[in-house]
């Protein structure tokens, strides 16, 4: 039996640090979305730092919910996540749903684009909703 290399890095700075379960949902999470194993960075920031890296990376200066940069793997997914839980929370009580859903939601919507998917055209969008719904459905996650 061959095991997979799954690393997953925590990463909380500057920020109050979140509930401890959290790295156990969000490594589940991650594991669900995973074929071939993993080498992830999960950091969490404050709005202010995610703005700063929108801006640095994707010239928009603006907060966003989640950037994923994926790295050069040799047949495994690797890159870093970086999410606002700050963002996470407010957008969890627009939509309607807990922000554990959230949470798992950005980290689904992270790895994915570290697999490849994107979301430029709606046909594209459709796959990476479909791959988001299917990863948190196997973790027993809903709305």
């Amino acid at each position: 039996m061959i095991m997979k290399k799954f690393n997953v890095y925590w990463d909380e700075r500057g920020i109050t640090p979140l509930p401890m379960y959290y790295r156990t949902l969000l490594k589940q999470v991650i594991r669900a979305g995973v074929d071939n194993g993993c080498e992830i960075s999960l950091s969490f920031v404050s709005a202010d730092e995610i703005r700063q890296l929108n801006n640095q990376y994707r010239q928009k200066n603006a907060s966003t919910d989640v950037l994923s940069f994926p790295a050069d793997s040799s047949g495994i997914i690797t890159g870093d996540i970086v999410i606002c839980p700050e963002i996470a929370i407010a957008q969890a009580s627009e939509y309607g749903h807990s922000v554990d859903r959230e949470m798992a939601f950005l980290t689904a919507h992270g790895l994915l684009h570290l697999m490849g998917y994107d979301h430029s055209n709606p046909e594209e969008e459709t796959a990476m909703i479909d791959a988001q719904n299917a990863i948190l459905e196997k973790v027993g996650i809903s709305r």
